[in-house]
């Protein structure tokens, strides 16, 4: 049980913020990623169980330990997210919206993502050739 309230609200984030993430595996418009990213980090603060089991969860641990390390985002969680903002967004240009509002919606898409196509991609040992190796031949 939780010993404090302040404890019992990150408790309560984390579990809001993994409940919306996991309603994304399934519904393709909601992403997963940064509310897994939310759910670790508030489960930190208030449930160091939950956030353990975040961390070594297979499908979750490794997105979270890049950006935690790195702020990295694999390539295809980029490709992913830009597949379903373009989604969203032509989808959103059908539906009668004002175009104010539609407006803000494809500025806030441009936004995020040249912002996440910018963020650095974890880095991919498979393969690669350690230094010293690179230096003797």
């Amino acid at each position: 049980m939780p010993r404090t309230p302040r404890q019992l609200l990150w408790r309560l984030l984390a579990v809001v913020s993994l409940a919306v993430g996991l309603v994304g595996v399934f519904l393709p418009v909601v992403p997963t990623v940064p509310f897994v990213l939310v759910a670790a980090w508030a489960a930190g603060r208030g449930w160091p169980r939950l956030e353990a089991w975040l961390l070594a969860h297979p499908r979750f641990g490794p997105p979270i330990r890049n950006w935690r390390a790195h702020g990295a985002v694999s390539r295809a969680a980029k490709r992913m997210a830009l597949a379903t903002m373009a989604a969203s967004a032509t989808l959103l240009w059908f539906l009668p919206v004002q175009p104010w509002l539609r407006g803000g919606v494809y500025a806030v898409f441009v936004a995020v993502g040249i912002w996440l196509w910018r963020r650095p991609e974890p880095q991919d040992t498979r393969g690669a050739t350690r230094p010293d190796e690179s230096a003797s031949t």
